[in-house]
């Protein structure tokens, strides 16, 4: 294993000049516009790099799963769909299309889905017919926040290596061998992309690599937790709550602006961070402390006792929801608590 995350970092660090020379010859460019950071143009679709060496360590630690045929033809329909994005700028319907087709593969051939949580203090729920839909929701949702995340230099990156990082933990502790293995990989893969996507980038990875780690992601968290109990259930959304509330309250953001909810803005977390007075190196790092600390809160949570869990969870949305007030992400006149607060003194 070890051998197989060495090339896999080395194979990253070779392989992203070449498809950053790629990326500008066939037009995979990232122009700048009124939404976004950059002020020069910048080649995208650097994903191939983290997807590439990723596969050549597979290649090497030879995991088995059941889940691995299915996981692979899936995950080549992300793939596809980034690059035809990064090169093409396809629909939002379009990108849509290649998730649920993915996702569907999953589900049907991979055998994986949310069947049902066991309740803490006993009991079951079973979801039945639901138990699609939300598999659908789980990995669309995670694929597209970790999409939507991608605004600063080494942001999606960094994030998702923290994430992996803290899967590969949680993994270790659940004895989850194909979690582990996976969720390694990624993350070298992404820790080598940094040497070039941290700020100042010298390439973007593009939909074709934020789309296939959030994909990824989504699908480690689902097997290793899947099925478990509610508690469990929470750690993969302690772990990705960034990138989660971020779009929740992006789409909250645009339904209380009558926006449509796929419209582009500048009010996510990165965009208000610099707003206030952060600049774009500050507020990346600011994001990994916040991530790196969830994933901390993650591991810590997975080992409480159930009042412990729901204290913990409770602290933590308060948090969240507070930082969301003050940073307007749900919109500058969305602060129920902060109003609250004040009324009362």
């Amino acid at each position: 294993m070890i051998t197989a995350l060495i090339i896999t970092f080395i194979s990253v660090l070779f392989l992203t000049p070449f498809v950053k020379k790629l990326a500008m010859h066939i037009g995979a460019i990232d122009r700048p516009n009124i939404r976004k950071v950059n002020t020069i143009n910048v080649p995208r679709m650097g994903g191939l790099a983290i997807i590439i060496s990723f596969f050549i360590g597979l290649v090497i630690a030879q995991p088995q799963s059941e889940h691995l045929i299915p996981l692979i033809i899936a995950a080549s329909i992300i793939i596809l769909t980034g690059i035809l994005d990064d090169i093409y700028d396809i629909t939002a319907k379009a990108k849509l299309a290649g998730q649920l087709s993915a996702a569907m593969i999953i589900i049907i051939f991979g055998d994986m889905q949310i069947d049902f949580v066991n309740l803490p203090f006993g009991g079951q729920v079973s979801f039945g017919y639901l138990s699609i839909p939300l598999t659908l929701l789980w990995i669309v949702g995670i694929t597209n926040a970790i999409n939507l995340v991608d605004g600063l230099d080494g942001l999606a990156a960094g994030i998702s290596a923290i994430a992996l990082i803290t899967l590969s933990v949680m993994a270790a502790i659940m004895g989850n061998t194909f979690v582990i293995v996976f969720a390694s990989l990624l993350a070298v893969s992404c820790l080598g992309f940094l040497f070039y996507n941290f700020y100042p980038a010298k390439i973007f990875m593009g939909d074709t690599g934020s789309l296939f780690l959030g994909f990824m992601i989504s699908i480690l968290a689902l097997d290793g937790f899947k099925n478990v109990t509610m508690i469990s259930l929470i750690i993969p959304i302690i772990i990705l709550a960034i990138p989660i509330f971020d779009t929740i309250f992006a789409i909250v953001r645009r339904v209380r602006l009558q926006q449509s909810i796929t419209a582009p803005d500048k009010s996510h977390l990165h965009h208000t961070l610099m707003d206030i007075g952060f600049s774009h190196l500050q507020a990346v790092l600011l994001i990994y402390a916040g991530a790196a600390t969830l994933g901390m809160a993650a591991i810590v949570f997975s080992q409480a006792t159930i009042w412990g869990a729901f204290l913990i969870g409770a602290l933590l949305l308060l948090f969240i929801e507070l930082l969301v007030e003050l940073l307007g992400l749900a919109g500058k006149n969305y602060r129920p608590i902060i109003s609250l607060v004040r009324g009362k003194r």
